[in-house]
């Protein structure tokens, strides 16, 4: 499976919320692309947090020099 970068998860999640937005949504579908949403959201969370632990420990890094 392809990785993919903290963009794309959040453009995803946009399209998700459009579709989210539509007043003709079927209930079922709702509860579908809300959970896909938040999935979506999760792992865009989880790639930031792990790009400010990176940044973290390469300043802690410059700081002990």
């Amino acid at each position: 499976m392809q990785d993919i970068d903290f963009e794309e998860h959040i453009e995803k999640s946009k399209q998700i919320l459009q579709k989210l937005m539509d007043p003709k949504l079927k209930l079922e579908d709702g509860v579908k692309f809300y959970k896909e949403g938040l999935k979506e959201l999760n792992e865009a969370k989880e790639l930031l947090e792990k790009a400010e632990l990176t940044i973290k420990e390469y300043q802690k890094g410059q700081e002990e020099r």
